[in-house]
């Protein structure tokens, strides 16, 4: 307490709350944007395929996300006989709770980040390696064949993903010089062509980098066409055929949550993050009372993700499924040979090129 009775803004207990509501209000935020981003995905879908998509609850259906929810809350929990039952239970809240923390490193405006941590990316990496131990384990605990197989399959297939994620990060760390996310977005301020992807003359490389790294991530989250731990065909929807009602929902969110943070973050590591495709100066950003100059970027950032959630949805609507020999084959023969040379190529810019 301050001598007039007041509450002191220093006290470690005022931080403490006021990261809490902040981890509240990203995750209350996030979670209903998530929401209509799942209608937009089934809407996109549909589209593709002339329909109309979902249409009944709500105008135009824009509550059909929020009856989904409720209908897998009021749904029976249902575990097989033969299930390690503490192990079942444990891991879908394993996964979704890797898949929120891993958004406290996400910058969405100047400041408007849970944690400003140096080593930002190094955090996302170790959060999404973690990631897959829910899927094992819940296929794992199912006590049945085609889920431990799933879980199996989606195992090889993340951990094979991430060595060529983790080298298409060291060209943008290498550029931008930084792991921290803020650092990695300021760098690309001004025009789009100060972007990563498209900056000269490194466009040789990034642009191409940042079309692997799309690639990628759709197989490390699982989406089609490289959807193949949930491939009913082979596998009878993989590693979560034994879950239902909230557990299942919770794996659900887990994936769209790790979906959605992707979009954010190729938008942040490759084209300018926050920041508009123009120089913000014209303008005049800097005059503009700070609320809505943080407004503006987060409705560039917003833009951004929603553009690569779409193109993640489009993928879905009209790239037929992958075959698992020719996704290993993809991602051991192609994507980390090419990560790992333009690595060199990047690093030898940097070194020798005009900009060292």
């Amino acid at each position: 307490m301050t001598p007039t009775g007041g509450i002191s803004f220093s006290t470690p207990l005022f931080w403490s709350l006021l990261t809490v509501g902040q981890i509240l209000l990203v995750t209350v935020v996030l979670l209903i944007g998530i929401a209509f981003l799942l209608l937009f995905d089934r809407k996109v879908w549909a589209a593709v395929q002339w329909r109309k998509g979902p249409n009944v609850v709500g105008p135009f259906g824009l509550f059909q996300s929020f009856a989904d929810l409720l209908k897998f809350v009021f749904k029976e929990i249902t575990i097989p006989a033969g299930a390690d039952k503490f192990v079942f239970l444990l891991a879908p809240v394993i996964s979704v709770t890797f898949a929120l923390g891993a958004w406290a490193v996400i910058p969405f405006a100047p400041g408007w980040v849970v944690a400003n941590v140096n080593v930002g990316v190094l955090y996302l990496l170790a959060i999404s390696s973690l990631g897959v131990y829910g899927i094992i384990m819940g296929g794992w605990a199912s006590n049945s064949k085609y889920p431990f197989l799933g879980s199996l399959r989606s195992a090889a297939q993340m951990v094979s993903y991430e060595v060529s994620i983790g080298f298409i990060l060291i060209t943008v760390i290498l550029l931008s010089g930084s792991m921290n996310l803020q650092t990695i977005v300021e760098h690309q301020a001004g025009w789009f062509w100060n972007w990563h992807a498209f900056a000269l003359p490194t466009i040789v490389v990034m642009l191409p980098m940042a079309v692997m790294f799309f690639i990628s991530f759709l197989a490390e989250t699982n989406r089609p066409p490289f959807d193949l731990p949930e491939a009913e065909s082979e596998l009878v929807a993989g590693y979560q055929v034994e879950y239902s009602s909230t557990p299942y929902l919770l794996l659900m969110l887990a994936e769209y949550c790790n979906i959605v943070l992707m979009c954010s973050l190729i938008s942040i590591l490759f084209f300018g993050g926050w920041h508009a495709p123009f120089d913000e100066k014209l303008i005049g950003i800097d005059s503009w009372p700070p609320i809505v100059a943080h407004l503006w970027y987060l409705l560039w950032m917003i833009i951004k993700t929603v553009f690569w959630f779409f193109m993640v949805a489009m993928a879905k609507a009209i790239v037929p499924r992958y075959r698992y020999d020719q996704l290993m084959r993809l991602g051991w023969k192609v994507f980390l040979p090419a990560s790992l040379a333009a690595v060199v190529l990047v690093a030898a810019w940097r070194v020798f090129g005009p900009q060292a």
